[in-house]
């Protein structure tokens, strides 16, 4: 068997997800089918290229220098392709953007960059409050690309056929009113707010197992959820009636505070989907790119978030996007204000 650029794909997508399972999800394949696969190339190249146990693939030796490789070739290929497309005389350039956002922090940034990018580009914008549904949308050909929310490290929509890339990840905070107790301390206990009304935006992801188990995990049930729009969240909390969870870039509103909950017990990240067969791939990098960017600029107005990124790197942009649409992470819609 010879080695494809396919396969190398198929490399990186073990390694970023570190599972053979969610990678097999993220590209649209069985299990078995990508297991046999990656046999294939590994005697092609002569070793085992990851170590497998119940913890997930990690790279061995052989899978590192591959890795290496792989990580230069794509992008270069990518940029092969642009560049011959330029010297034929095709214009690289695409003529729409279409996007769909579940309560995403970053659109107006990234329709506003992708605009002063190219100017003659049709950009469209779609809003739910469903992932699963927007997912579909681009499986099915009617949007480009998806920005969702993910909590933790549950799976993103499946059955789409869509590839997944992360922008960033956030600790998810708490909204307060200024006038609450809490708001004299850094970070606070979830435990500390376990007699307080909660609000949340709808959504079909996973907010309601992962907020009750990490109240479990504090030993407390939470109190019964208010569901509301974003708006409605602000007024519900700038009234005292309730408090909500809230990504670490949401936008300060006068009268209430964040503040970050002791031990990050939830995390949330943010997703850019596209499907690999459609026009869009052929920009994704690109749209990847200009995502990353437009979340850096959400950074501005938060200057103590930006200090804490500084001792956590493991949160916020965690990694240069790619230059070519190469399959990623996974992740599930978590609703926050």
């Amino acid at each position: 068997m010879n080695l494809e650029l396919r396969h190398l794909r198929v490399v990186c997508a073990i390694a970023e997800t570190g599972s053979v399972t969610k990678a097999a999800s993220t590209l649209g394949l069985a299990q078995p089918a990508l297991t046999a696969q990656l046999q294939r190339i590994e005697r092609t190249l002569g070793g085992p290229l990851f170590e497998r146990d119940r913890r997930g693939a990690r790279p061995t030796a052989l899978g590192e220098l591959v890795l290496s490789r792989a990580r230069v070739l794509l992008p270069a290929m990518q940029g092969l392709q642009d560049e011959a497309a330029r010297l034929a005389g095709a214009d690289p350039t695409p003529a729409r953007y279409r996007f769909g956002g579940v309560n995403s922090p970053i659109l107006g940034r990234l329709v506003h960059r992708l605009a002063a990018a190219h100017p003659q580009a049709q950009i469209t914008t779609y809003a739910s409050w469903s992932a699963d549904e927007l997912a579909q949308l681009v499986g099915g050909g009617r949007m480009d690309y998806a920005l969702v929310g993910v909590c933790g490290d549950s799976l993103p929509p499946t059955g789409h056929g869509l590839t997944w890339r992360e922008v960033a990840m956030e600790p998810v905070q708490v909204l307060l009113p200024e006038g609450h107790p809490m708001v004299g301390r850094d970070e606070v206990r979830l435990v500390d707010l376990r007699g307080e009304q909660w609000v949340a935006a709808p959504g079909d992801g996973c907010f309601g197992d992962c907020f009750a188990a990490a109240c479990a995990r504090d030993g407390f049930t939470p109190g019964k959820m208010y569901e509301a729009d974003v708006r409605g969240c602000i007024d519900l909390v700038e009234a005292g009636a309730a408090v909500a969870l809230c990504q670490a870039t949401f936008r300060p509103v006068p009268g209430l505070v964040t503040r970050r909950l002791v031990g990050t017990p939830l995390r949330w990240r943010l997703m850019l989907g596209w499907h690999p067969d459609s026009a869009g791939a052929d920009f994704a990098g690109e749209v990847l790119d200009a995502a990353v960017s437009a979340y850096t600029d959400t950074l501005a107005a938060h200057p103590d978030y930006v200090a804490w990124l500084l001792r956590h790197p493991e949160f916020g942009v965690r990694r240069p996007a790619p230059a070519g649409p190469v399959p990623g992470g996974a992740g599930s819609g978590v609703r926050t204000a």
